[in-house]
């Protein structure tokens, strides 16, 4: 959850009145954020570094808010967001209308040509210009802190969507959004001293900058990297990494050309949106912006931002049952609206008709529609019910049955563990000594380590590594686990399904295939299963020492294997000992 810092005393005069830190920190939960503290610059450094260190650097101790905002409230992650979100929340002024006007007779509208080479690194560009603005110290911090939340946040740092911003009376359009070899690139970037060749740039960054080195992994392994130029070929910006030094904005900056390379175009606008509805309150006009036009390689343009609302309904009977209270639609609308939120109500009055503007990008469904509702009304209204109908709670059958296998198993002595559910690909199969058919395992689209590739399909993986973590106690290591593996089945819906397995590991001097014999059968006796009724079968398995293994059927069907594992499947997870293992699936015996 995004912590934004806000001064005191901005807020106060923002909301017309001053407020104690209880009453604040009420008017925070009523309208769905958070006040996690009242602290000051030099509190916060007395914590961190003491207070002899934290007087010596001269901070202020000016009184500050630490809030907490939902993760998908961009429009809160500055100090101008909340405090125009609570002014409306508390009926002190009306949500803004944002217009985007066209450039002034004798100007043409700025342009950002794309170059086909783009789509090999960040395909997508927006961009949008602010006229006329006054920057004064405190909300030029504020419009550099909130791209660094938004590029914490929604941009995923940088990987999505990287924002630059320059002053445009510096610079000459049309634009263009390149991508260029990384040794033909050189210019002077923001705060540098002098011009360098990329190259050395990152190698800059990498050894003195780790703030900006962080964001190299983005694209350095590209073999080009992208580039925004103006029309006299003066680097703009080399997303996501670092803007030109040329075009900073200052105190003295009027005019603002904002750009936003990403990968994700959707999240692009949403930036580009956030960024204007945050500080077009400070240009000559408020709450005025100029179109940017963008022409792709294709011929096709664009052209951003798009302020419209968007249009949704809910019906009324939903919101108001969803939240368990009684309202009229007229009271339905004025909740909406003190959410930022414009609405009416259609013709029957059955429906409530929303204006969603630029700022409420997290309103999606008619869900949130009543969510805000509920907001507004205040959660600690909204009367305790007793439900209508009386239900009796009871485990599901197999989760019941799972518990007694677990009870058997630890009378049994066994210890029960509890490994996680992904793993390596090569843990799932080639450790095993078994090939991936590729239509088995659910794969991770974007996995962070190699340890956490695929969801299991087998519980082994999990049982032998922590026979691995643990071959240092005393012997013998008989541990078992009852969890779900995960199998892809396109017949379903989600493509998936879940089965429920019981497996179990000894691992001794010795192989124990004996002992696994037996846990066996006693599994099947407190299973109240006949011996007419299942069975062992001589098998051919991989992951098993040849001759040492057995499938296990219950009613003429394959329900799951038993046997001493293959010599290299041990060497594979590093246990050094002769291991025994049992798995079966447990959802047949339901």
């Amino acid at each position: 959850m995004p912590t934004v810092t806000v001064d005191q005393q901005y807020l106060f005069e923002a909301l017309g009145r001053t407020y104690t830190t209880d009453e604040f920190r009420e008017l925070c939960f009523e309208f769905g954020i958070e006040l996690e503290e009242d602290t000051s610059e030099l509190a916060m450094a007395i914590e961190q570094i003491g207070e002899a260190a934290a007087r010596a650097q001269g901070l202020s101790d000016k009184p500050l808010y630490k809030i907490d905002i939902p993760a998908n409230r961009y429009d809160l992650l500055s100090p101008e967001g909340i405090a125009r979100s609570l002014r409306i929340f508390l009926g002190k002024t009306k949500p803004p209308t944002y217009t985007v006007v066209k450039p002034k007779k004798g100007k043409t509208m700025q342009r950002i040509v794309v170059k086909p080479e783009t789509a090999q690194i960040r395909p997508h560009v927006v961009g949008a210009v602010l006229r006329n603005m006054t920057f004064t110290p405190a909300n030029y911090e504020s419009f550099i802190a909130l791209q660094d939340k938004l590029h914490t946040n929604i941009c995923r740092k940088r990987t999505l969507v990287a924002i630059g911003t320059h002053d445009l009376d510096t610079l000459q359009g049309p634009f263009t959004y390149e991508a260029l070899a990384p040794e033909k690139i050189a210019f002077k970037a923001l705060n540098q001293e002098k011009s360098m060749a990329v190259p050395e740039l990152f190698e800059h960054y990498r050894t003195k900058d780790k703030h900006i080195g962080k964001f190299l992994h983005i694209i350095e392994h590209s073999p080009v990297y992208p580039l925004i130029l103006d029309a006299k070929r003066t680097v703009c910006s080399l997303p996501p990494i670092i803007n030109g030094d040329h075009s900073k904005i200052t105190l003295k900056t009027k005019n603002v050309f904002i750009e936003c390379t990403a990968t994700d175009l959707t999240k692009a606008k949403i930036v580009l949106n956030t960024i204007i509805a945050t500080f077009s309150q400070y240009c000559a006009t408020p709450f005025t912006v100029e179109p940017v036009e963008v022409v792709y390689p294709d011929g096709a343009t664009h052209v951003y931002p798009d302020v419209s609302p968007r249009n949704m309904t809910a019906e009324i009977d939903y919101i108001t049952s969803a939240i368990g209270v009684t309202l009229t639609p007229a009271q339905v609308v004025d909740y909406l609206e003190r959410m930022s939120l414009p609405a009416t109500l259609s013709a029957d009055q059955k429906q409530v008709e929303v204006s969603v503007p630029i700022t409420r990008s997290d309103i999606l469904h008619a869900c949130d529609i009543m969510e805000d509702v509920a907001i507004a009304y205040g959660f600690n209204n909204i009367p305790k019910t007793v439900p209508a109908v009386n239900t009796v709670g009871k485990p599901l059958p197999i989760n019941k049955l799972s518990d007694l296998v677990r009870r058997e198993l630890a009378l049994s002595g066994f210890s029960e563990v509890l490994p996680l559910t992904l793993c390596s690909s090569d843990e799932n199969y080639a450790y095993l000594r078994r090939a991936d058919p590729g239509d088995e395992a659910v794969v991770l689209a974007n996995p962070k380590t190699v340890e956490y590739q695929v969801v299991r399909t087998t519980l082994l993986p999990g049982i032998l590594k922590t026979l691995r973590e643990n071959k240092s106690r005393p012997l013998p290591l008989q541990v078992f686990e009852v969890s779900d593996i995960v199998l892809r089945d396109e017949s379903l819906e989600r493509r998936a399904r879940n089965e429920r397995r019981v497996a179990v590991a000894y691992a001794n001097k010795n192989s124990g295939f004996e002992v696994i014999h037996g846990v066996l059968g006693r599994v099947m006796k407190m299973l109240n299963v006949p011996t007419s009724e299942y069975r062992i079968a001589e098998s051919h398995h991989d992951t098993f020492f040849p001759g040492r293994q057995a499938d296990i059927l219950y009613r003429d069907q394959v329900i799951g294997q038993f046997g001493i594992l293959h010599p290299e499947v041990v060497a594979n997870f590093e246990v050094l000992l002769p291991v025994t293992v049992l798995e079966i699936n447990l959802e047949p015996f339901l």
